[in-house]
């Protein structure tokens, strides 16, 4: 595991030394293990490198959200190039696939930052003050990471209670070679030390932070509780979803957040993209151009169409584009551009050399997935449910109005819900994990075939490189 994923602390700064130093001086573009949090200012940009190891391309720099969209029926392939996640978007992947081991490298390395992190925090020369928000800033993009693997190679937690074969779960700095072999915990046992982590995180991080932009893209309490959220849907945990979502959503509407940073759904859906920062950006990664994704890594890449994108991905004509119940006076309509016949996501528009921020969690999401636990743990068509429902298409969509009466039976209110998620939060990487979590099978897309819950194309195969040195680490049935 170290060998492949071993984080280089040196790679984060360049330092200077002072006079007293200067018959032994330091290396000027490397930093030991035993100084690399010496002073207050080293330590602030460790835990800014620990932000920049998740926001990479191959992670959450663009090819994890089109990983889990692609899976999903709402897209098709455009460019048949095997660098640009062909072989996800046709079920086709093997261990040795680029994407399958690129991805685990990175999110690996970003887990390690997070643990080489906490556990310097532990001696570093800061207040004690600083040293718990770090911690917890830390905790809550270990969780992230975590929870973002286990989506993709086990199975779903909704499946057996988390029985499953999940990852290996690794929690201690590896700063050199060997320690390599390590079991894979359960799918429980992972989702269990990912909500651990945002727990200790909502206690610890600050209720905001000094501005709208570090609201948006460091943590604070609402972020770590919204990422709960997400986490209990995917678990089928509905009674704990709406635990913590009522601790930032108000009982009726307009539905805001009342404690910490206040959250509610921006005005227009247009304002949520870009480099936003409004209300609704609970969280986000920023990237400038002193610091992009890289080439074809970028979501503006694989899904924009005009100059500044690839147009790698087409909306799939069978996909949510097609729902009569999404009318053509929907605001969220104008993100799809027709271009040659073809209909693509323009979400993103800004320049690869200078791109968007990418949304990780939006508070338009947060109300769904209230909306939907309210819905099944009930067991009814439930008037908070409908209008949470409500508050997120009529942003967009004024005309159509639910009611409680607009829902013969409890099913047909979360189909309804679940539409909404397919429409408000495309192409943003919910279409395989909802599949997943439902335990549905991933339909017919183009040429790309349909693929069952037994099908061993269902779940990533691990990495071959980790089988390789990881000799305690067993493959997924079937690959």
């Amino acid at each position: 595991m170290k060998n492949l994923y071993l984080l280089l602390i040196a790679s984060l700064f360049i330092t200077s030394c002072s006079d007293t130093d200067a018959l032994s001086p330091v290396n000027q573009t490397r930093i030991s293990d035993a100084n690399a949090f010496a002073t207050p200012e080293r330590v602030e940009q460790l835990v800014l490198g620990a932000y920049s190891g998740v926001k990479v391309g191959n992670f959450y720099g663009g090819r994890f959200f089109n990983y889990q969209d692609v899976r999903g029926p709402e897209f098709i392939n455009e460019r048949a190039n095997g660098v640009t996640n062909l072989f996800t978007w046709g079920f086709g992947v093997q261990s040795s696939t680029n994407e399958v081991q690129n991805l685990w490298s990175a999110a690996y390395t970003a887990i390690n930052r997070c643990n080489i992190l906490i556990e310097g925090l532990k001696t570093a020369p800061i207040t004690a003050a600083l040293k718990t928000k770090y911690t917890a800033e830390a905790q809550f993009l270990r969780a992230l990471s975590y929870y973002s693997l286990v989506t993709l190679y086990a199975q779903p937690y909704t499946l057996n209670n988390g029985t499953s074969l999940g990852l290996p779960l690794r929690l201690t700095p590896e700063t050199s070679g060997g320690n390599n072999d390590l079991v894979r915990s359960t799918v429980a046992d992972i989702y269990k030390q990912v909500i651990d982590d945002l727990n200790a995180a909502e206690t610890n991080l600050p209720l905001s932070n000094s501005t709208a932009l570090n609201n948006t893209t460091r943590a604070h309490r609402n972020t770590a509780i919204a990422l709960k959220t997400r986490v209990y849907l995917s678990m089928g945990k509905y009674a704990e979803v709406i635990t913590e979502a009522n601790k930032i959503v108000s009982s009726s509407a307009p539905f805001t957040s009342s404690t910490g940073v206040t959250h509610a759904l921006a005005p227009s859906i247009s304002s949520v993209f870009g480099k936003s920062t409004t209300s609704e950006n609970v969280f986000s990664f920023p990237y400038s151009s002193n610091d992009t994704p890289g080439t074809q890594n970028s979501l503006v890449f694989y899904y924009n169409a005009s100059s500044v994108g690839g147009g790698e991905y087409s909306l799939a004509p069978t996909g949510i584009i097609s729902n009569s119940g999404w009318k053509s006076t929907d605001a969220r309509r104008n993100f799809n551009v027709l271009t040659s016949g073809k209909s693509y996501v323009h979400k993103w528009t800004a320049p690869q050399t200078d791109p968007d921020f990418v949304p990780v969690i939006r508070y338009a999401e947060v109300l769904l997935n209230l909306s939907e636990a309210i819905a099944r743990n009930t067991n009814s068509v439930d008037s908070r449910a409908v209008a949470l429902l409500n508050s997120v298409r009529g942003r967009s969509d004024a005309t159509t109005v639910f009611s409680v009466s607009s829902f013969a039976t409890v099913q047909n209110l979360i189909d309804q819900i679940l539409t909404e998620r397919r429409i408000e939060l495309l192409a943003e990487g919910f279409s395989s994990p909802d599949i997943m979590r439902l335990g549905q099978n991933f339909p017919v897309k183009g040429s790309a075939p349909a693929v069952a819950k037994t099908d061993t194309q269902y779940l990533w195969p691990i990495p071959l490189n980790e089988l390789l040195y990881n000799k305690l680490c067993v493959q997924n049935t079937g690959h």
